[in-house]
């Protein structure tokens, strides 16, 4: 895929890494990794199936990456694969001969995902034991599978979503929510249908929790209603939420409306979970491909979350030793790392976490040659923007100043797509077919 990055002496260098990670994060790559069918004997992971015990072969799912994962799953199987259904955000969708492709709205899920979710329900309602269902999920399934209960309309869902984007939530926070919403998040999905699953997960959640990911379709849930409200009432966000939405946690918390699917349960029995690639995997390319450049290259751990302007402080500060002289090295240093942050809507502008870290780091490398910093969400969308992120340098400050752009304000408004946008910063890569949170560079050459 083409990557597009503002010009600099770095630029080949981090269009080399950049590609090594999402080509690592590629479902094309990942699922044969994880996935292979031999005459009848179908293997997932460690564990073995004979499709001649199964009268179907389907595939359902949604995220950002699952129709990517619908190829390559198409692949592995051929004939043998019935048919399937898959929900990708709008845009993010490709040539499929099987598995049918169709396109909603994220993060704001639209009458399209309502539709969505509806005929896959449907479609896997009547399906038995004896039928295998894969389901491919990825980041972004929350939004585009919204299934609201009896009682909570798509208006509700829609607004509760705004509010949780723009108060800083975690997306654990923020599933908690979701999942006492949704009638196939927090294991809704398994509960639907008899049939044998197998869910393959590319994960855009640090720790690739299985109940967090795409809200956990069909995963045991650990939040309860009780939690839905707290999580809401920590944010302020307790009196705004719809009436539909409030009436609707309270009934649960008060035993009148079914939990989520908790583990042990029995319809848990019949799913396997196999996560093809995640933000770990996508890093130890990006490292490998450095090393082998003849970088002295440094991941940094644990992955960066949290608000992103203090992520992006955190992670600059380990150019620190080097740029002070405490450290030296012989070679030109990269210095690596993945995370989810987050950021605190308190304005109107437009950005994403990648486009806000980036911004927040230029005043750390501020006057410092030869130090470039790139971040980027890897699936080629950072928040509701069409770029992927952005490259900032020693000189991005004095660049701006000479714009007339005041960085400060910049962030204070989250406004850095604009902002961005004038001084050509951007990254575009377009839609990359996969999804397993950011990647965040940084070169001294």
């Amino acid at each position: 895929m083409p990557i597009r990055l503002p010009g600099s002496p770095a630029r080949s260098l981090l269009r080399k890494l950049i590609a090594a990670g999402l080509r690592a994060a590629d479902p094309c790559h990942a699922i044969p990794h994880s996935v292979s069918h031999t005459g009848q004997s179908l293997r997932v992971g460690r564990k073995t199936y004979d499709l001649s015990r199964f009268k179907r072969v389907f595939a359902v799912g949604a995220g950002k990456a699952s129709a990517r994962m619908a190829q390559a799953l198409e692949h592995v199987l051929g004939s043998r694969l019935e048919g399937g259904f898959i929900v990708v955000k709008t845009g993010h969708g490709v040539p499929t001969e099987r598995i049918k492709i169709v396109e909603a709205a994220h993060p704001i899920p639209d009458h399209a995902g309502l539709l969505a979710a509806g005929r896959l329900r449907t479609l896997i309602q009547d399906f038995t034991p004896r039928d295998l269902l894969f389901v491919l999920l990825s980041g972004g399934a929350s939004s585009l599978l919204p299934a609201p209960v009896s009682g909570v309309t798509l208006a509700n869902t829609q607004r509760t979503t705004r509010l949780l984007l723009r108060c800083g939530a975690t997306i654990r926070e923020m599933n908690a929510v979701r999942k006492h919403l949704s009638l196939l998040k927090g294991g809704g999905l398994a509960a639907s249908t008899h049939a044998t699953i197998v869910t393959l997960i590319l994960s855009d959640v640090i720790g690739d929790d299985l109940g967090t990911i795409g809200s956990g379709p069909t995963a045991p849930d650990s939040t309860t209603f009780a939690d839905a409200i707290d999580v809401l009432r920590r944010y302020g966000l307790w009196s705004t939420a719809p009436e539909g939405i409030r009436r609707h946690l309270l009934a649960g918390k008060h035993g009148r409306a079914s939990e989520t699917l908790k583990a042990g349960s029995p319809k848990l029995l019949r799913v396997q979970h196999h996560i093809v690639g995640n933000n770990s995997g996508m890093l130890r390319a990006v490292v490998r491909t450095a090393q082998s450049a003849g970088l002295q290259t440094i991941l940094s751990r644990p992955a960066l979350v949290g608000e992103a302007q203090e992520a992006a402080r955190r992670f600059t500060s380990l150019a620190k030793p080097y740029l002070t002289g405490r450290k030296k090295s012989m070679r030109p240093v990269c210095i690596i790392a993945g995370g989810e942050p987050t950021v605190t809507m308190t304005g109107r502008g437009k950005g994403g976490r990648a486009q806000e870290f980036a911004a927040a780091a230029a005043f750390d490398l501020d006057g410092i040659p030869n130090a470039w910093l790139a971040a980027i969400g890897t699936d080629g969308t950072d928040g509701p923007t069409e770029v992927a992120g952005a490259v900032v340098s020693g000189t991005t400050l004095a660049q701006a100043k000479q714009r007339g752009i005041d960085l400060h304000s910049v962030l204070r408004r989250h406004d850095t797509y604009s902002a961005f946008k004038t001084l050509g910063s951007h990254i575009y890569t377009g839609p990359t077919g996969t999804n397993v949170n950011d990647l965040y560079l940084l070169l001294l050459l």
